[in-house]
């Protein structure tokens, strides 16, 4: 099978694959570079990171791709800062905004004056057309199979053939996509692009914690479940002994709060428990998986992931 390109506007990706922004701080600069450098689009999760921080991540991604690739971020609708991370990084100029955990229409205001591509994160048809009227450049169809927080129990794909038929803007698709196989079948179904979160989560340039990312190795498939966010989502996790206490409705309750979020359950804070986890504490941290983590058998630098799934997709 040959690779599309994958079009967003007046932006290019010669591969057609989208690094999942994954928050608290696995996905920041080196990361997000090292994706656009081969040629697909690379995202730094702004959430839980202040306005300063944002910049700084988003100009050494610059820096580090010599200026040459895409580079967006990811944000949570549901932060309480939201508004002022996306406007931080159109600020800086990056390529496309990519935003779930909520939907937000002021986004595209920001998009229009700063001329900044919008991707919201959708898992219906209702708001695949919702965001396509009120200008997205494209959207990201998100599945059931996917890390961190969830809109829908439906399987990516039930719900992509659906999205695509609804909508003309590019519809990438996300959850459960590992291999060069797992790519091309979503290409095939009608994507313009993928995106990818755990194979780069568990990839060198991830900022993840090596803890972390041997944690990742040792999983099962039957270590992944489904604990209730205070965000007010259900979100996709490894069993450990804190996703255990959660599932049992027995995790700590915050004795402190930052008001991160524009609504919390305060069942336990979700912005100190992934970032725990990020810092390689796989015990009391909050490890968000997408359902298919338990497939990938080595932590690999992003070179290598791109050249293998390149190499898989032109075997189909």
């Amino acid at each position: 099978m040959k690779l599309p390109v994958l079009k967003i506007g007046n932006l290019v990706a010669e591969v057609p694959i989208v690094q999942g922004g994954m928050a608290i701080r696995l996905s920041t600069a080196r990361l997000a570079a090292a994706v656009a450098s081969e040629g697909g689009i690379g995202l730094i999760a702004a959430s839980g990171m202040k306005f300063d921080e944002l910049r700084k991540e988003i100009r050494l991604a610059r820096e580090l791709t010599g200026g040459k690739g895409i580079i967006g971020i990811n944000a949570m609708v549901a932060a309480r800062e939201f508004l002022g991370l996306i406007t931080t990084a159109a600020e800086e100029k990056v390529d496309l905004i990519v935003a779930g955990a909520g939907f937000s229409r002021d986004m595209f205001a920001i998009g229009r004056e700063y001329g900044v591509a919008i991707v919201p994160i959708v898992s219906s048809v209702k708001l695949a057309k919702i965001a396509e009227q009120l200008g997205a450049s494209a959207i990201v169809a998100e599945g059931t199979e996917a890390g961190g927080h969830l809109g829908t129990q439906q399987s990516i794909k039930e719900i992509l053939p659906e999205i695509v038929k609804a909508v003309k803007i590019p519809v990438i698709a996300a959850g459960g996509a590992v291999t060069g196989q797992d790519v091309a079948e979503l290409l095939k179904l009608g994507a313009s692009g993928v995106q990818m979160g755990s194979r780069f989560a568990a990839s060198e340039e991830s900022n993840g914690a090596d803890e972390l990312k041997q944690f990742y190795l040792k999983m099962t498939k039957d270590d992944v479940v489904q604990i209730d966010s205070p965000v007010g989502y259900k979100g996709r996790a490894i069993r450990n002994p804190f996703a255990q206490l959660s599932l049992e409705g027995k995790a700590p309750k915050p004795t402190e709060c930052d008001a991160c979020l524009k609504h919390c359950s305060r069942s336990f804070c979700i912005i100190r428990a992934l970032t725990r986890a990020q810092q390689g504490d796989v015990e009391t941290g909050l490890v968000f998986t997408g359902a298919n983590m338990w497939k990938i058998k080595e932590i690999l630098p992003v070179k290598e992931i791109f050249r293998r799934l390149k190499e898989e997709i032109a075997k189909i």
